[in-house]
């Protein structure tokens, strides 16, 4: 590490408002002066795993990243990185969630510990961005608030079938069949939340199958199976850019006339191929959120955007609560072990967690990305549709 690397570095933090060695909110301090050169040669990649390995920390992790997506310091730092350059080129020339690819993230990230998100997410046990805006004032009613916005924009009514795409750990299937009396199917990549799914759900009219959204959903006469609406909360965030029409052509064939589709998605103002490197390795593997111009562009001709409801922001809040429910229960979630006796969490995994959930927070708070539930119909509502909150 050379003394022009330090200054590079410190010049670009400063951009952002962030001081090494400061004292306001958002700075930071450097424990290993490998910090400099490991950003100048893996830029975003070098940053988590630097942080990962103890080599940096900060006074207020969420403000530093807001500070940092403020100024769009990613794509700075991104710039020195053969290796954030070499990803974002293979995300442009490849596409990164065939079928195959699609059960990657399931069994990285989802299937990590049915004991981790029990602890971090909650009674819900809803992985997705919360709705406080109604005067929730904990992460499960929060969620609740979300569930029943959801019920309410599609007018689920006792009796009705959902199709629930991407539907983690059933949590929302779960609310409409207790609440509004609903019977429905969900699919997932993600083996343990289907276990735990149907397992939590064995006495309600519901499954969770493990398949990916493009597998066809049959009847037992081998027909194709139609439901009243379709419901994908979190899983557009892992279609990716070619697929998102392959989404929408699904949701076509699986909803009966009249019935509407709702897409809960996380978004970013302008529409782009790669997510960052970091992320891509160690938390959400081929993910990428979609711009509200691709959405449209994928449902044209097949669907009407009937609303869109943004609550970007109410992301901060949820995530903050899953990470002090993490914290809360790291001393629980340090002593779990694998069967060969080694820690199930190690230290290096709750920096890499808090990183993760910090870091989502700051974007939150940035609003460099947002949250969109989106309503779709086939233009075939008696009297149009009415937008509800």
């Amino acid at each position: 590490m050379t003394p022009h690397m330090e200054a590079t570095i410190k010049k670009m933090l400063l951009h952002a408002g962030i001081e090494v060695g400061g004292k306001k909110r958002g700075d930071i301090t450097v424990h290993n002066p490998r910090f400099y050169s490991r950003i100048l040669k893996n830029g975003t990649l070098g940053i988590g795993e630097s942080y990962m390995d103890g080599d940096w920390d900060s006074n207020d992790l969420t403000e530093t990243a807001n500070k940092a997506f403020k100024v769009n310091l990613r794509r700075s730092l991104a710039s020195f990185s053969l290796k954030d350059a070499f990803h974002v080129a293979h995300s442009y020339l490849t596409n990164l969630q065939t079928k195959k690819r699609s059960y990657d993230v399931g069994e990285e990230h989802y299937d990590v510990g049915n004991d981790l998100y029990e602890a971090m997410l909650g009674k819900s046990m809803a992985y997705t961005c919360a709705y406080w805006r109604n005067g929730a004032k904990t992460l499960d009613e929060a969620q609740n608030a979300k569930f029943d916005l959801v019920c309410r924009k599609v007018g689920l009514k006792s009796g009705d079938s959902i199709l629930d795409l991407g539907c983690g750990f059933g949590s929302f299937l779960r609310y409409a069949a207790e609440k509004y009396g609903v019977s429905g199917l969900g699919v997932t990549v993600s083996k343990e939340q289907a276990r735990f799914a149907n397992e939590r759900n064995k006495d309600l009219p519901v499954q969770v199958l493990v398949q990916d959204y493009r597998d066809p959903i049959l009847d037992d006469a081998g027909n194709t199976r139609v439901f009243d609406h379709v419901i994908s909360i979190g899983l557009c965030e892992h279609v990716g850019p070619r697929n998102y029409r392959t989404l929408m052509q699904v949701v076509d064939r699986h909803l009966k006339p009249g019935g509407l589709l709702l897409l809960h998605t996380i978004g970013q103002p302008k529409s782009i191929r790669a997510n960052d490197a970091w992320t891509h390795k160690y938390i959400f593997p081929n993910s990428q959120a979609p711009s509200l111009a691709q959405i449209a562009r994928s449902a044209e001709k097949i669907f009407n955007i009937e609303d869109v409801h943004t609550f970007g922001t109410d992301y901060e809040p949820t995530v903050l609560a899953w990470y002090k429910n993490f914290s809360d229960a790291w001393p629980m979630l340090k002593e779990i072990k694998k069967p060969d006796g080694t820690p199930r969490y190690t230290e290096r995994f709750r920096r890499m967690w808090e990183f993760y959930l910090l870091c989502g927070a700051g974007l939150s708070r940035s609003q460099k990305s947002s949250l969109w539930q989106i309503v779709f119909s086939r233009g075939d509502i008696a009297g149009g549709y009415r937008s509800i909150r």
